[in-house]
């Protein structure tokens, strides 16, 4: 059994950055490299591109291709690059894959197959595919509450022998299963969800990709930096300082993107609108307010 904290194959804070657009929506690369370094800067270890909170379904592929060539060129070696590639389909995902690895991309962001509601051998063979198609390390995205699917123990821990999966986004709301993965693999797990980001680390996962950070990566990366510094009531503390915040931006009813945006000042895509006034301001209040302490 696994004893020691597993490795972290693409650091610890990584944020899911959003994708940003101009005001008549097409893709900001100036504003993204902007960002990209900014996140950087301020204690991002890696950055996650073209998922859910990068509004991945409402961007094309060449756009995804040029925001991850984009964002490599602006942050360098300073961060692991992680592009999301997930799709509905095993030949989309694959041509996605390919494409990122190609951008420079450090490694991919692969969700289960979401609609169609695959069992779990054609869940497995979806991910080996995926993994085989390129050279670069794999991190699973398991939500069954967005994709009907849930990544069950039993195949993650099949899928951990494989040598390019690496790693987990853990947004299964099971702490006992994961724990479980843990404990019996080397799968680096990373928190999708920020209210279990000090959880998951004090049982040994790896870090955290978080949308909050989009907009508090300082106050998030300290919790980290606390409990590894030996000081778990301050990690504590920390921590809740952080939930008004992560309660307004990821439980409101409105999408993680919206919210980050309307902190950030950017337009979001169709199907998804702004965050009306009274939603932004209560946001901002709660940022500033976590800001002050």
């Amino acid at each position: 059994m696994t004893t020691s904290r597993p490795p972290r194959p693409f650091g610890r804070a990584l944020c899911a950055m959003v994708t940003p657009f101009t005001a008549s929506y097409e893709l900001d690369l100036v504003a993204a490299q902007q960002l990209a370094a900014h996140l950087v800067d301020n204690g991002c270890d890696g950055l996650v591109l073209n998922g859910t909170t990068g509004e991945s379904p409402t961007t094309s592929d060449e756009e995804k291709t040029a925001l991850v060539r984009a964002v490599v060129e602006a942050v360098g070696d300073r961060a692991a690059i992680v592009a999301g590639v997930g799709s509905a389909s095993t030949a989309h995902t694959v041509a996605l894959a390919r494409a990122a690895e190609q951008a420079g991309a450090d490694g991919l962001l692969v969700v289960t197959p979401y609609y169609s509601r695959p069992p779990q051998e054609a869940v497995a063979a979806h991910f080996r595919t995926v993994a085989d198609a390129t050279g670069l390390p794999v991190m699973l995205y398991d939500i069954p509450g967005r994709t009907g699917t849930r990544i069950e123990v039993d195949t993650m821990l099949r899928l951990a022998a494989h040598e390019r999966i690496v790693a987990v986004k853990d947004c299964a709301y099971d702490l006992l299963g994961s724990t479980k993965v843990i404990g019996r693999t080397s799968l680096a797990y990373y928190s999708g969800c920020e209210e279990l980001n000090l959880p998951l680390y004090a049982v040994g996962g790896a870090g955290y990709v978080s949308t909050v950070a989009n907009v508090a990566p300082g106050a998030l990366r300290a919790v980290l930096d606390a409990y590894d510094a030996g000081a778990p009531a301050e990690a504590a503390r920390l921590n809740q300082l952080t939930v008004p915040l992560t309660e307004l931006m990821m439980a409101s009813g409105l999408p993680g993107a919206v919210t980050a945006k309307a902190l950030l000042g950017h337009a979001v895509r169709e199907p998804l609108l702004r965050a009306g006034r009274k939603e932004a301001d209560h946001l901002r209040g709660a940022l500033e307010a976590l800001l002050r302490n």
